[in-house]
Protein backbone atom coordinates (compact mmCIF):
# COMPACT_ATOMS: atom_id res chain seq x y z
CA UNK A 1 0.00 0.00 0.00
CA UNK A 2 2.87 2.35 0.48
CA UNK A 3 4.13 2.04 -3.10
CA UNK A 4 0.10 2.85 -4.37
CA UNK A 5 0.48 6.55 -2.18
CA UNK A 6 3.91 7.17 -3.52
CA UNK A 7 3.09 6.34 -7.25
CA UNK A 8 -0.59 8.06 -7.05
CA UNK A 9 0.04 11.85 -8.50
CA UNK A 10 -2.40 14.83 -7.72
CA UNK A 11 -2.49 17.45 -9.94
CA UNK A 12 -4.67 20.76 -8.41
CA UNK A 13 -7.07 22.56 -10.72
CA UNK A 14 -6.88 25.96 -11.05
CA UNK A 15 -10.31 28.34 -10.35
CA UNK A 16 -12.54 28.69 -13.27
CA UNK A 17 -10.70 26.22 -15.18
CA UNK A 18 -13.14 23.26 -16.29
CA UNK A 19 -12.11 19.84 -16.21
CA UNK A 20 -14.00 17.05 -17.99
CA UNK A 21 -13.22 12.91 -18.38
CA UNK A 22 -14.67 11.09 -20.92
CA UNK A 23 -13.09 9.16 -23.98
CA UNK A 24 -10.86 12.35 -24.15
CA UNK A 25 -9.67 14.54 -21.55
CA UNK A 26 -11.13 18.29 -21.73
CA UNK A 27 -10.10 21.34 -19.97
CA UNK A 28 -11.66 24.60 -20.69
CA UNK A 29 -11.04 28.27 -19.45
CA UNK A 30 -12.86 31.02 -21.55
CA UNK A 31 -12.62 30.48 -25.58
CA UNK A 32 -9.60 28.17 -25.01
CA UNK A 33 -10.65 24.19 -25.11
CA UNK A 34 -7.83 21.57 -25.48
CA UNK A 35 -8.78 17.84 -25.61
CA UNK A 36 -6.50 15.20 -25.34
CA UNK A 37 -6.86 11.04 -25.26
CA UNK A 38 -4.49 9.95 -22.47
CA UNK A 39 -5.24 6.24 -21.99
CA UNK A 40 -3.32 3.62 -20.70
CA UNK A 41 -4.39 -0.14 -19.73
CA UNK A 42 -3.13 -0.03 -16.15
CA UNK A 43 -3.42 3.90 -15.22
CA UNK A 44 -6.88 5.22 -14.09
CA UNK A 45 -7.85 8.83 -14.40
CA UNK A 46 -9.89 10.17 -11.64
CA UNK A 47 -11.45 13.48 -10.96
CA UNK A 48 -12.21 14.20 -6.93
CA UNK A 49 -13.11 17.46 -5.84
CA UNK A 50 -10.94 20.33 -7.68
CA UNK A 51 -7.91 17.90 -8.06
CA UNK A 52 -7.01 15.62 -11.04
CA UNK A 53 -5.99 12.12 -9.67
CA UNK A 54 -3.51 9.73 -11.09
CA UNK A 55 -3.90 5.98 -9.78
CA UNK A 56 -1.81 3.08 -10.98
CA UNK A 57 -3.18 -0.42 -11.50
CA UNK A 58 0.00 -2.39 -11.47
CA UNK A 59 3.70 -0.78 -9.74
CA UNK A 60 6.20 -1.23 -12.02
CA UNK A 61 8.74 1.42 -13.74
CA UNK A 62 6.98 1.72 -16.82
CA UNK A 63 3.84 2.99 -14.57
CA UNK A 64 5.46 5.59 -13.22
CA UNK A 65 7.15 6.62 -16.34
CA UNK A 66 3.63 6.87 -18.11
CA UNK A 67 1.94 8.75 -14.59
CA UNK A 68 4.96 11.29 -14.84
CA UNK A 69 4.27 11.78 -18.82
CA UNK A 70 0.73 12.13 -17.92
CA UNK A 71 1.05 14.48 -15.09
CA UNK A 72 3.05 16.64 -17.30
CA UNK A 73 0.62 16.33 -19.83
CA UNK A 74 -2.10 17.77 -17.69
CA UNK A 75 0.24 20.34 -16.26
CA UNK A 76 0.45 21.96 -19.73
CA UNK A 77 -2.90 21.64 -20.94
CA UNK A 78 -4.38 23.60 -17.24
CA UNK A 79 -1.40 26.10 -17.65
CA UNK A 80 -2.21 26.63 -21.47
CA UNK A 81 -5.67 27.45 -20.82
CA UNK A 82 -4.58 29.87 -18.23
CA UNK A 83 -2.18 31.82 -21.04
CA UNK A 84 -1.18 30.24 -24.38
CA UNK A 85 1.94 29.06 -25.23
CA UNK A 86 3.95 31.48 -27.71
CA UNK A 87 6.53 30.43 -29.94
CA UNK A 88 9.04 32.54 -32.43
CA UNK A 89 10.25 31.95 -35.70
CA UNK A 90 12.67 34.09 -37.31
CA UNK A 91 12.98 34.62 -41.00
CA UNK A 92 16.49 34.80 -42.74
CA UNK A 93 17.28 35.26 -46.00
CA UNK A 94 20.93 36.44 -47.19
CA UNK A 95 21.27 34.96 -50.53
CA UNK A 96 17.73 35.75 -51.56
CA UNK A 97 14.40 37.64 -50.63
CA UNK A 98 12.44 35.43 -49.19
CA UNK A 99 8.38 36.08 -49.00
CA UNK A 100 6.52 34.17 -45.99
CA UNK A 101 2.51 34.34 -46.40
CA UNK A 102 -0.27 32.62 -44.70
CA UNK A 103 -2.91 31.00 -46.69
CA UNK A 104 -5.58 29.62 -44.98
CA UNK A 105 -4.34 26.40 -42.66
CA UNK A 106 -0.74 26.66 -44.48
CA UNK A 107 2.61 29.02 -43.89
CA UNK A 108 3.53 29.26 -47.89
CA UNK A 109 7.46 30.26 -48.48
CA UNK A 110 8.00 31.79 -51.80
CA UNK A 111 11.61 32.27 -53.04
CA UNK A 112 13.62 30.12 -51.25
CA UNK A 113 16.77 30.33 -51.95
CA UNK A 114 15.56 31.24 -56.08
CA UNK A 115 12.83 27.92 -56.01
CA UNK A 116 10.41 28.46 -58.58
CA UNK A 117 8.30 25.81 -56.25
CA UNK A 118 6.69 27.75 -53.38
CA UNK A 119 7.37 25.68 -50.49
CA UNK A 120 4.22 24.70 -48.01
CA UNK A 121 4.02 23.53 -44.42
CA UNK A 122 0.77 22.79 -42.46
CA UNK A 123 -0.57 24.94 -39.41
CA UNK A 124 -1.79 22.62 -36.75
CA UNK A 125 -5.56 22.92 -35.66
CA UNK A 126 -5.77 25.09 -32.53
CA UNK A 127 -3.37 27.49 -33.45
CA UNK A 128 -2.67 31.42 -34.05
CA UNK A 129 0.14 32.27 -36.53
CA UNK A 130 0.84 35.96 -37.27
CA UNK A 131 3.69 37.32 -39.37
CA UNK A 132 5.34 41.16 -38.12
CA UNK A 133 7.83 41.99 -39.95
CA UNK A 134 10.60 38.65 -39.96
CA UNK A 135 9.38 37.01 -37.16
CA UNK A 136 6.44 34.47 -37.15
CA UNK A 137 4.45 33.89 -33.62
CA UNK A 138 2.99 31.16 -33.25
CA UNK A 139 0.39 31.18 -30.37
CA UNK A 140 -2.03 28.27 -29.32
CA UNK A 141 -2.91 27.10 -25.52
CA UNK A 142 -1.88 23.46 -26.70
CA UNK A 143 2.08 23.50 -26.35
CA UNK A 144 2.29 20.18 -28.39
CA UNK A 145 0.54 21.83 -31.10
CA UNK A 146 2.19 25.27 -30.83
CA UNK A 147 5.63 23.64 -30.96
CA UNK A 148 4.43 20.91 -33.77
CA UNK A 149 3.67 23.91 -36.15
CA UNK A 150 6.97 25.81 -35.14
CA UNK A 151 9.09 22.54 -36.18
CA UNK A 152 7.12 22.13 -39.36
CA UNK A 153 8.38 26.23 -40.17
CA UNK A 154 11.53 25.27 -39.41
CA UNK A 155 11.73 21.81 -41.50
CA UNK A 156 9.91 23.43 -44.44
CA UNK A 157 12.59 24.98 -45.53
CA UNK A 158 15.66 22.49 -44.63
CA UNK A 159 19.04 22.23 -46.58
CA UNK A 160 20.50 19.48 -48.16
CA UNK A 161 23.52 19.40 -50.34
CA UNK A 162 24.97 22.49 -49.07
CA UNK A 163 27.24 23.98 -46.30
CA UNK A 164 24.78 24.86 -43.38
CA UNK A 165 27.70 27.23 -42.16
CA UNK A 166 27.13 29.37 -45.34
CA UNK A 167 23.79 28.98 -46.20
CA UNK A 168 21.88 29.95 -43.00
CA UNK A 169 18.70 30.69 -44.83
CA UNK A 170 15.34 29.44 -43.60
CA UNK A 171 12.82 29.59 -40.40
CA UNK A 172 14.23 29.44 -37.26
CA UNK A 173 13.12 28.95 -33.93
CA UNK A 174 13.98 31.65 -31.56
CA UNK A 175 12.05 31.60 -28.84
CA UNK A 176 10.43 28.39 -27.11
CA UNK A 177 7.42 28.57 -24.98
CA UNK A 178 8.98 28.80 -21.36
CA UNK A 179 7.23 27.63 -18.48
CA UNK A 180 8.44 25.07 -15.02
CA UNK A 181 6.55 22.22 -14.77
Amino acid sequence: MIEARRLRKEIQIPKGVEVTLGEKLTVKKGKYVISKKLSYPTIELKKEEDKLVIIPKLFTKKEKKIINTFKSHLKWMLEGVEEPFVYQVKICSSHFPMNVIIEGKKIIVKNFLGEKVPRKTEIVENVEVKIDGEIISITSPDKEAAGQTAANCERCTRITNRDRRVFQDGLWIIKKAERNI
